[in-house]
């Protein structure tokens, strides 16, 4: 049994007896002695095997822990006195100070310091319950801002990677870990077609910038382009997307997408890509179309990015000099520039402009794998991180972020919207959330244990000119998810 010092004993009595004063409450030690002995009678006179000593021992313990419970008790009664009576004083010396008089300096400030103590104090008391209340109207404002259309279900398993064609028929593309990737009709969430042609996990999907063709990274260590034809279904009346979520909670274990889920069984497939290219050692992580759509970009784990010629299919430039895998590449919209992403912290941006020679720069921003990084229309490069930022850049002057995000959770593959330049930010939390190119957090797309992603967001994807879904998401939940963001009264909120 523990046993206390003879000061810190005296001085925790002395303690108790100026509360027990201070409340007027009076304890003796006849009625502590009559209490333990009932105690000690009721427990003697139970059925058990331990020893007297061990019982009593038990006995003063759990006494102790009652005192100190008790003490607790009374001190808090003693300060909910304390708060009604600073309350009293805070009206009174809100009188006081305004109707007294300017020679009454000193009195004054006493009472401005008084009464300032006393506001923090009742700031920090409520903060907690006021911030809950400013949350839940945040809450339903995002839930009339952005509401989820439509649920793109098939896949067998995580979805890496999405993408929206840039030709007629508008359609969604999905990459998957169950080694296909998948169009789907937008409106009505029916599959489309399936690419079967991939003997490894398909890691990205890309889409060609002005025919009906697809570029594909995999497992396999190939990268294939391949043919599409759809034809879209008669679109169904949307459901009513006004009807209110439940608030964000987080019923993670509830988790329908972990039974099987039945693929698209009536769906067209293609097996056979037009183009194989090869030429990595190791996992080909991410692919993507140059300007023109004559060259594409592939990203691989083994440290190298490489330029091919789509006709050919001839290694153009192999890209080399990042020291860990490589995780992410994407093209400019309208100059020959590339940007890889890699473990190794940092992100390259490759300048293809001049045919003769082709530049390189490495920007070390992060202080882990940078997963993903991308241009905007304009001049400038967005990245993201499993440190939990992300960060603006400046092409023209790329010395240092002109703005930083910092989150909660790992960033995964973002996007940015083309006209209004909203950020998409895709979390390893299960969460999506959307700044502005300023760094000003502006949503967080809805989650719940009816809607929203159940496992981590690996993409996200814009398509501002769908009047159904504008923004895509894909996870490890084996669902696509499309959006409608209402970025006018977004902005108008900001």
């Amino acid at each position: 049994m523990p046993v206390e010092s003879g000061s810190s004993g005296a001085a925790r009595q002395a303690k108790q007896k100026r509360k027990s004063h201070s409340l007027s409450i009076r304890r003796t030690n006849s009625t502590e002695q009559e209490r333990s002995g009932l105690q000690r009678d009721l427990l003697e006179g139970q059925d058990t095997k331990l020893p007297l000593s061990l019982r009593t021992n038990l006995l003063d313990l759990f006494s102790q822990i009652e005192r100190e419970f008790e003490n607790l008790y009374l001190e808090n009664i003693e300060l909910r006195r304390e708060i009604e009576s600073l309350n009293d004083r805070l009206a009174a010396d809100g009188q006081t100070v305004e109707g007294a008089d300017l020679a009454k300096g000193a009195l004054k400030t006493k009472a401005s310091h008084s009464t300032s103590q006393l506001s923090q104090k009742l700031k920090t008391t409520y903060k907690a319950s006021t911030s809950k209340i400013v949350s839940s109207f945040k809450a339903t404002t995002t839930r009339a801002v952005c509401q989820l259309v439509k649920e793109y279900v098939g896949h067998r398993d995580g979805i890496w990677d999405l993408s929206i064609t840039r030709t007629q028929p508008v359609v969604l593309g999905t990459a998957s870990a169950d080694h296909t990737a998948m169009l789907w009709s937008i409106e009505t969430g029916k599959c489309l077609l399936k690419y079967l042609g991939h003997q490894g996990s398909v890691n990205s999907i890309k889409f060609h910038p002005t025919e009906q063709m697809a570029l594909t990274a995999s497992g396999d260590q190939t990268a294939h382009i391949w043919r599409y034809m759809v034809q879209l279904p008669t679109p169904q009346p949307v459901a009513d997307t006004a009807t209110p979520c439940e608030d964000d909670v987080d019923f993670s274990d509830k988790d329908d997408a972990d039974g099987e889920v039945e693929g698209p069984n009536d769906c067209p497939s293609v097996r056979v890509p037009t183009t194989t290219l090869r030429s990595h050692q190791g996992v080909v992580i991410a692919a993507d179309w140059l300007v023109g759509g004559k060259q594409v970009v592939t990203a691989s784990w083994d440290r190298a990015a490489n330029l091919y010629d789509v006709e050919t299919s001839e290694l153009v430039h192999s890209l080399t000099g990042h020291d860990q895998e490589l995780t992410h590449c994407c093209t400019h919209p309208n100059q020959r520039l590339v940007v890889t992403s890699s473990r190794d912290t940092t992100f390259r941006l490759w300048d293809f402009r001049d045919p003769s020679i082709h530049s390189v720069n490495v920007f070390q921003g992060h202080t882990d794998t940078v997963t993903s990084a991308v241009f905007t229309v304009g001049d400038n490069v967005v990245s993201g991180s499993d440190d939990r930022t992300v960060k603006v850049w400046d092409l023209k002057n790329m010395r240092s972020p002109i703005a930083t995000i910092r989150t909660d959770s790992a960033v995964n593959r973002i996007s940015v919207s083309v006209n209004q330049k909203i950020i998409a930010l895709p979390h390893d939390n299960r969460q999506v959330r959307l700044f502005d190119m300023s760094g000003v957090r502006l949503a967080r797309l809805p989650r719940s244990n009816r809607q929203g992603h159940r496992r981590m967001v690996c993409c996200s994807a814009w398509c501002e000119d769908n009047s159904t879904c504008n923004l895509f998401t894909c996870g490890f939940d084996r669902q696509a998810i499309g959006w409608n963001i209402n970025i006018p009264a977004l902005l108008q909120e900001k």
